[in-house]
């Protein structure tokens, strides 16, 4: 989902560095008929934006899980969530 949230802002114009953009991801597992299973996938941005484009980096945020193939690939098995720390420069 990073690679589909940074196309979004691509897309719109913002541009950010590699260390500018960071995600880390915790995947839960729950124990279904003793065999361990992945149900939950929770996904904290870190994004470090250029002054005045906070407004874009929302909608692009909002849309860019219906975008991404991962997610879509694991949508009715997976619960993907996200999260977005965000400094503005």
């Amino acid at each position: 989902m990073l690679g589909t949230l940074n196309g979004a802002l691509e897309v719109r114009g913002i541009k950010l560095a590699g260390d500018a953009i960071a995600a880390d991801v915790i995947g839960i597992n729950e124990v279904r008929d003793r065999l361990p299973v992945l149900t939950r996938i929770e996904i904290r941005y870190r994004l470090r934006i250029p002054a005045g484009t906070r407004e874009t980096v929302d909608r692009a945020l909002a849309t860019h899980g219906d975008k991404c193939p991962t997610a879509a690939s694991l949508k009715g098995a997976v619960a993907v969530t996200w999260t977005a720390e965000i400094l503005e420069d």
